[in-house]
């Protein structure tokens, strides 16, 4: 549930509540205090009609004749075994026993008793050898509670109602600059640095803007920084490549004319000619990889689609390179649309760093499962351990402390960032002695 709608359930739960114990109370207080008063008169009533009584009995239709004179109540008197009513649908046997037991034991006494759907107090005494019971109607008193139950209901509910507009509008006020801080924040992470929040006030929304705004400020600085050091890094990779390519051509060309002599070398001189010749090939491949790298970071390098059979290139790419005797393939047809060069660059790179590292077992699957189509290389090499898997595609990283391996370590960056460009991804598994295994899914 959205906070808003939680502060405003709870702002009109409290005000309703309180409401709800302030007119119960107030109820409470009304109808005792309004059921005492209908005690303490009809008992005086009573009195008075008790000590008027002896002046007209035994002659009861003269007494209910001046009990009718005074008015408000119904009487009900019993002179030994006779009775005698003021109203046709009263009769002693409406008066409560326990009442009764009061009055025959000469005390005065009072109860509430509902006679034919209309609720009474009953108050009775004795006068000489007669019981008097008077019913004093309380219709009246409980309409009125019952009225007065109603407003107070209907007050409590328009009460609760208020009180939960007044709890949304406080949630929407209290809750608006938490809604124009998640909205700078989510600005922020699209990249608009110059978000910033409005200071209003000194309270602590007040200050919790400007710290977001110093936040924002040393975010900016540092990101701004970071990308002209990103840069700078960049220009340096490429100028660095391009600055070395004239030098590195004329080295290739020399090693190249050094090769066709080598057969002609004296023995001493010729070990070194090749170790030469072998380090002008790996300084080219490492000057090749960090042109390719650098124009991947410049965003200059661009995709080319076309409806590929991924079986038919990753055997093209096989053939070419003279693997075909030495590595197992098992290839389905399967057609994507993807750019066949960018594809060749990291099936290549896979199956070489395979072929290197885990001898000629290795196998290529091509095929498509539920989810995407898919070219696995694996081999039954000696493994990587856990530690480096995470590791594998960051740039100019090996396994290998000592470095001595051929590669330059951009490899699987390269791979990473063609599969990126292609839209899909290279996942890898790997335990020791078991061998390793690289999917690319497009």
């Amino acid at each position: 549930m959205p906070l808003r709608r939680r502060l405003t359930i709870a702002f009109a739960l409290a005000v309703g509540v309180s409401a709800v114990a302030l007119a119960a109370g107030s109820y409470f207080v009304v109808r005792h205090n309004l059921l005492h008063d209908s005690v303490t008169s009809s008992a005086r009533q009573t009195r008075k009609n008790l000590r008027l009584a002896p002046t007209y009995l035994p002659n009861t239709e003269d007494l209910l004749g001046a009990y009718r004179g005074v008015g408000g109540f119904d009487t009900v008197g019993k002179v030994g075994r006779q009775s005698f009513l003021s109203k046709f649908n009263l009769r002693v046997g409406d008066v409560p026993p326990a009442l009764r037991r009061i009055v025959q034991g000469g005390r005065l006494g009072y109860q509430r008793e509902s006679v034919n759907g209309t609720p009474y107090l009953v108050v009775g005494g004795p006068s000489g050898n007669a019981e008097l019971y008077f019913f004093f109607s309380e219709q009246g008193l409980r309409h009125e509670l019952s009225v007065l139950r109603n407003i107070l209901l209907a007050g409590g509910g328009l009460l609760v109602l208020l009180a939960a507009l007044a709890g949304a509008l406080f949630a929407r006020e209290a809750l608006r600059p938490v809604a124009r801080a998640s909205e700078a924040a989510h600005s922020l992470a699209e990249g608009l640095l110059e978000t910033r929040l409005p200071v209003e006030g000194r309270d602590e929304f007040g200050s919790w803007a400007q710290a977001f705004n110093e936040m924002a400020s040393a975010l900016e600085t540092k990101i701004s920084a970071l990308s002209a050091a990103q840069a700078r890094e960049r220009r340096f990779t490429a100028d660095v490549a391009h600055e070395l390519r004239t030098p590195l051509t004329a080295l290739v060309g020399e090693a190249s004319l050094l090769r066709e002599h080598l057969d002609r070398m004296p023995d001493q001189s010729r070990r070194p000619a090749e170790l030469l010749i072998e380090d002008v090939g790996r300084l080219r491949r490492l000057v090749e990889d960090l042109m390719e790298i650098s124009r991947l970071d410049a965003g200059v390098e661009s995709v080319q689609p076309a409806a590929t059979d991924l079986a038919a290139a990753v055997a093209a790419v096989m053939r070419a390179r003279g693997w075909d005797g030495r590595v197992r393939l098992d290839a389905e047809k399967t057609i994507v649309t993807t750019d066949p060069r960018r594809l060749e660059r990291i099936v290549s790179n896979l199956v070489g760093n395979a072929l290197e590292h885990g001898g000629d077992g290795v196998a290529v699957r091509v095929g498509r499962d539920a989810e995407r189509a898919f070219v696995e290389v694996a081999d039954q090499g000696p493994g990587i351990p856990p530690e480096h898997l995470s590791h594998l595609f960051e740039r100019f990283y090996k396994a290998d402390p000592s470095r001595s391996g051929p590669g330059s370590g951009l490899g699987l960056a390269i791979a990473h960032e063609n599969a990126r460009l292609l839209g899909g991804e290279i996942q890898v598994w790997s335990e020791p002695g078991k061998g390793t295994r690289f999917t690319l899914r497009l």
